[in-house]
């Protein structure tokens, strides 16, 4: 029985081994014309002695490849160490498995994985889902995170194990679908298809850089930003570790150049949003090509680049604009005439100025016909990034709201409200007038704050379906340095009775 159990295990492994070869060297397989896709694949790695066929000289390039031939394959491919491995654990894999070598030095390495049960099938037929993922992480592939999915049966989302790395190896064009809007991800793969695949990977797999959250002393690397400049130039993929026995794997992030020129990326552990808070790097990257070979070249920077601050106002409101005029928030002329643009930011329209540091500004647009409006800009320095941190905010020191004629709420026709209460105090953040005989209210700026007029003699209902009243309205003054920007608005109440 030892005898039949060593026989087979023998001619197993000789199905990853080379074939027949002639004597110019050359792998020669019966059933593998040179007219099959495959066929250029199949003979390339059997020249290498990476694969293999049958004692009858056929590669049968039809049957389906196991999970155990795909991992013997694979660790000659990487060239990995199978003397002295770590046992995997796997129930169905004992040290006697002729592939048991291979297996557990592609599980060290975290390349394969085995079922929930504990098993890792290597009698199995390998499914093209699993050897999607096989191949990303045993090529270290650009962990590109992508959108754009034309297959139907691949669903996008994180927690689906092979999506995103199918998505990978279709967009580096290391393999297409079975159909314009299908993958088959749970179609096994021949012996063909997985040569194929494999050369495929080799030859598409894109020059990049990697680094180490390691590398600066850091256990993580939680965040990056490869868009502030020149976002073409390359692009950037976070490898994240693994919780092991033996502790965190670490993050690696992955620079893939894409053309010549000069880029930026910033990076770093804790969160971007509080960068006292965080360890950061900032780089220009920059990236060139010397006979077909690229170079990423890393050039660290604590610079910022000038930053567009955006001044709300209509588009068409923009086409009236003749001059900008920037000063410091004391008062100090900086410039008479600033270049301006339409943009936005966002869904909103603005005009935009660019900022060269940080601090706080006055800007002030003048229109056709002699009107002014003032602009509060306030710049922060975001350490860990190139551009600046804005915000702007438009002064209006007086704003009034007509309770009769609003152009959302309105009480009733006729209706007068009676009596309102204005808090003690509040007239230090906005001065309250009422119009005579009118449901008029109006509100002067002083300061930051907010506070509420109330109308205590009765709930006044909103002349519109539904139980809405005014309980009285809402001041609420934002300050950005010298500049105030005041609103008036009712104060509702649902009551549904």
């Amino acid at each position: 029985m030892k005898k039949l159990i060593v026989l087979l295990v023998a001619l197993l492994i000789s199905i990853s081994l080379p074939g027949a070869v002639n004597a110019a060297g050359q792998p020669k397989f019966s059933d593998v014309p040179q007219t099959k896709h495959f066929a250029e694949a199949v003979e390339s790695l059997a020249e290498r002695n990476i694969i293999g066929g049958y004692p009858d000289g056929t590669f049968k390039p039809g049957n389906p490849i196991t999970r155990g031939q795909a991992a013997a394959i694979i660790a000659k491919m990487l060239e990995l160490n199978t003397d002295k491995v770590k046992n995997p654990g796997f129930k169905d894999v004992s040290p006697e498995n002729g592939y048991y070598k291979a297996i557990a030095a592609l599980a060290e390495k975290e390349i394969i994985g085995g079922y929930e049960d504990g098993r890792y099938g290597p009698n199995d037929p390998i499914k093209r889902g699993q050897m999607a993922s096989i191949l990303v992480k045993a090529f270290d592939l650009p962990r590109y995170a992508i959108e754009e999915n034309p297959f139907k049966d691949v669903k996008n989302y994180p927690y689906i194990s092979h999506s995103q790395n199918i998505l990978i190896i279709y967009h580096l064009g290391i393999t297409t679908g079975t159909s314009a809007t299908t993958f088959s991800p749970n179609a096994s793969i021949t012996r063909g298809q997985a040569a194929k695949l494999l050369k495929a990977t080799e030859e598409l797999k894109p020059q990049m850089k990697t680094m180490k959250g390691s590398e600066f002393g850091w256990k993580r690397i939680e965040w990056f930003n490869d868009q502030e400049k020149n976002p073409g130039v390359f692009k950037a993929a976070l490898v994240t570790g693994r919780k092991t026995p033996a502790g965190y794997t670490g993050d690696r992030l992955q620079i893939v150049p894409l053309k010549e020129g000069t880029g930026t990326l910033s990076f770093g552990e804790g969160s971007d949003f509080f960068p006292d808070d965080t360890n950061f790097k900032k780089y220009y990257v920059h990236v060139k090509k010397t006979d077909g070979e690229w170079s990423v070249t890393l050039e660290e920077t604590d610079d910022h680049f000038p930053t567009a601050a955006g001044l709300e106002m209509t588009q068409e409101q923009t086409k009236q604009v003749e001059k900008v005029s920037l000063e410091t928030m004391e008062g100090e002329p900086l410039s008479d005439s600033v270049a301006f643009k339409f943009c936005k930011k966002g869904m909103i329209d603005n005009l935009c100025i660019d900022i060269d540091n940080p601090g706080q500004y006055i800007a002030t647009v003048s229109y056709k016909g002699g009107e002014e409006i003032r602009y509060g800009i306030e710049v922060k320095q975001r350490t860990a990034h190139f551009y600046y941190s804005i915000r702007t905010l438009q002064e209006r020191t007086s704003h009034s709201v007509d309770l009769s004629n609003d152009n959302y709420y309105s009480v009733k026709p006729g209706h007068k409200i009676g009596k309102h209460i204005i808090p003690k105090g509040s007239e230090q953040i906005a001065v309250v007038t009422r119009e005579k005989n009118t449901n008029i209210f109006r509100a002067e700026a002083k300061k930051s704050g907010n506070f509420m007029v109330e109308f205590p003699d009765d709930r006044v209902r909103v002349y519109s379906e539904g139980h809405v009243f005014f309980e009285g309205i809402s001041i609420d003054v934002e300050q950005l340095g010298t500049i105030l920007y005041v609103t008036v608005r009712p104060y509702l109440h649902d009551y549904w009775m």
